[in-house]
């Protein structure tokens, strides 16, 4: 499989078997990513909690690929509302084996919702997401603190690879990163959610040299690896 980053929170993955999903689509607006919302290609959009800086192309996206969104329900409700013809409503804990591999949802400490009209929607409960496929383990944290039960993940899940948050403020700083990737037990970790605002300017150099030598790799936008 081929994993690429594409600023914020964006990654894909392109699986042997031909599928590729797409998680957390903010493009426009985006003030770095290699990618236009208009020409994006993907058979699956996967959410990881109703923040307009995540969900913020996913309904044009999973429209026009006609491209399903699996996230928590209160998003796929959001979507289905929006003209997504297609989604898959899950929840923290939950599994279920879709045809690029098994995805599973776990906990995330945040929050989730999106404002439309001078009205908060409700978007339920933030996730990271688990995907494993092709005798891989890929973890997308999404938006999160540092939390102890990230110890049972590193101990249910054989975690090839981590993208976790590092932008501070809203999420995990570089410290509580590396903390995570620890209780993990995370083979590689990938910093994410930082330096799109000023509010979340990181050098993510702080976070590799927290880590042990060898499990921290700064992706730039645009660069895939091959696992």
């Amino acid at each position: 499989m081929k994993l690429t980053y594409h600023g914020h929170s964006i990654v894909t993955i392109d699986f042997d078997n031909g599928q590729k999903v797409l998680f957390d689509p903010f493009i426009n607006g985006h003030p770095a990513t290699d990618l236009k919302a208009e020409t994006v290609t993907t058979d699956w959009i996967l959410i990881t909690h109703g923040h307009s800086d995540h969900i913020g192309d996913m309904v044009d996206i999973a429209m026009r690929n006609e491209a399903p969104v699996i996230s928590v329900v209160e998003v796929c409700q959001y979507a289905a509302r929006k003209g997504v013809s297609e989604t898959h409503g899950m929840n923290i804990g939950g599994s279920y084996d879709f045809p690029f591999g098994q995805v599973t949802f776990v906990d995330a400490k945040h929050s989730s919702g999106i404002e439309e009209d001078g009205t908060t929607i409700y978007m339920g409960n933030p996730a990271g997401i688990m995907i494993q496929a092709e005798g891989k383990t890929i973890y997308h944290a999404g938006d999160t603190a540092l939390f102890g039960d990230m110890a049972l993940l590193g101990e249910q899940f054989d975690i090839d690879v981590a993208f976790l948050p590092i932008g501070d403020n809203f999420t995990m700083g570089p410290q509580d990163a590396a903390t995570a990737a620890g209780l993990l037990q995370a083979k590689k970790a990938i910093p994410v959610h930082y330096n799109t605002f000023p509010l979340i300017k990181q050098d993510p150099q702080a976070f590799i040299q927290l880590l042990p030598k060898g499990v921290g790799q700064i992706m730039t936008i645009g660069e895939s690896i091959t696992l």
